[in-house]
Formats: structure tokens, sequence, C-alpha cells
């Protein structure tokens, strides 16, 4: 594996009951931090799923450094997080339980680093509330939080700001600069 990721998109397909959403589309990204941008219904957050793995495509094929999300799908949620903009999942978990269990997933996270996003998002004292109780800015930190930490090559954030104090969105901005100019990961 090179130390730059790569992903690349093959004559993607895919399609919701009523609409198709992407056929034939072809992408390449690269290291570094890539934008997207479009009007609401366009299929961002389709994309952003599909590229994390939470969804499969109808045809065509989605790698990240060589790995096919279908039939390499395990290795390839390994090295790839997507940082949605729902409601939580696993809501009955606490702050601290929800990430333990993500920590468990991802083996390499770095704690420290995660510590450190904790306190600078002011989100350090939440561990024991049930991730159903925050609010959407507290939940989207506690993700991005974990995001941050995660050695993930392929890191896939949903409206990032969204929900986010204007402190906070420093602290994404300046976190995510850092980390797209050490060009060992693909941010979208």
């Amino acid at each position: 594996m090179g130390m730059s990721p790569s992903v690349d998109v093959e004559n993607l397909g895919f399609h919701f009951a009523t609409s198709s959403v992407f056929v034939g589309l072809n992408l390449q990204l690269g290291p570094g931090l890539t934008w997207l941008r479009g009007r609401n219904g366009r299929g961002k957050t389709t994309l952003l799923k599909l590229l994390g793995g939470a969804l499969a495509p109808s045809r065509g094929h989605i790698r990240l450094d060589g790995l096919d999300s279908a039939t390499d799908a395990l290795a390839y949620r390994r090295l790839s997080f997507y940082c949605g903009g729902e409601a939580p999942a696993l809501d009955w978990l606490t702050a601290r339980e929800w990430l333990e269990l993500h920590l468990a997933l991802y083996t390499d996270a770095d704690r420290d680093t995660l510590g450190r996003h904790l306190d600078a998002f002011h989100i350090a004292d939440i561990g024991g509330q049930p991730v159903a109780g925050l609010s959407l800015g507290q939940y989207k930190k506690l993700q991005l939080a974990l995001a941050l930490a995660l050695p993930a090559r392929l890191l896939l954030v949903d409206e990032p700001f969204n929900g986010l104090d204007v402190q906070a969105v420093e602290v994404l901005e300046t976190a995510l600069t850092r980390r797209a100019r050490a060009d060992n990961r693909c941010i979208v």
C-alpha cells in the first residue's frame, strides 16, 4: 500500500426504487481535502455513503488503495470512516460506550488525539450521557473527535459544520487542514 491514498470510482451505478442517482460515474480522489458541493437532493450524502461502504453500488466499483468496497468489504471499511449527519445509531449506549465500540473496531486509533479533540470541542465531560440525549452539536462533535483520531485513509464527513458553534468550526477547520497537509489521508 503506497503512502498516498487513492480512491477510484469506476462506472458507478446506484438506484433507489424511484430514481437513479448515479449512472456511469467515474471519479478519482487523491490525498488531501476534497469539497463536495451541490444543491439538496443531488446525491452528495448517497455518494459519501457509497464511498464509506455503507451503501453498495448497483454496478461498477469503488476501490480504496486497490480494495473493492463490495468484494473486500471488511478491509475497505477498516480504512474508511463515514461521519454522518443523522441521529445517533446505537442510541442506547452512553457516549463513552459508543466511543469504545468504535475504538475496538479501529484498534490503531490514537486515544491521545481523541482526548485532545474531546477537550477542544468541550465535550470531554459527556462520556456518561446516553448518546440519545446528546444535542445535534454534541453528537456531531463526538463523531468528529473520533473521526480525527482514527487512522482511516478515507475520511468522509457529511455536512461538516452543521450543528457546530463558531469555536467548534475553528477546531474542525484547523484539524482538517493539518490532516489534509499530511498527505496520507483522503478527506471528502
